[in-house]
């Protein structure tokens, strides 16, 4: 019931298998197992923040692009910028949480496209889809197995 729930909840928040389940393998418990509220929670509250971190992904993508697709340097700056912040962020320390914050902040995010938009035309270019599964990676790296 608990892995379902889990599941229910990544395929409502319309996550693709194909990066929820990377995510449920480290949240999930063995199916006979019970399981602690202290896990329930942080599960739970994995998921639905994780769900938040891809839309604001989604969104960031939107920005970038015109279409279906983005320049893909300028999505490679992005996914470095939201790396940093993922990396910069440590539930013992709560003022990390700003430090992460202000690494995704326009004008951060500005600077860092900024210098590559000088004299730079679009060589190549990456899907919406690779780009949400690059960034869902970056989040799940940072996700504590549970078992």
């Amino acid at each position: 019931m608990y892995s379902d729930l889990l599941k229910r909840i990544c395929n409502e928040g319309r996550i693709p298998e194909n990066i929820s389940g990377s995510l449920l393998k480290k949240i999930q418990c063995r199916e006979h197992e019970a399981v602690p509220f202290e896990i329930f929670r942080y599960s739970m509250l994995t998921c639905f923040i994780f769900l938040e971190y891809l839309s604001k992904s989604s969104s960031l993508f939107e920005t970038l692009s015109d279409s279906k697709k983005a320049d893909k340097r300028l999505c490679e700056i992005v996914l470095e910028t939201l790396e940093d912040a993922l990396q910069a962020s440590n539930l013992s320390i709560p003022a990390s949480y700003l430090e992460a914050g202000s690494k995704l902040g326009p004008d951060r995010l500005a600077l860092e496209m900024n210098k590559l938009l000088i004299n730079h035309k679009p060589a190549s270019f990456m899907q919406k889809g690779e780009f949400l599964q690059k960034a869902a990676a970056l989040f799940i790296e940072k996700v504590k197995s549970i078992s």
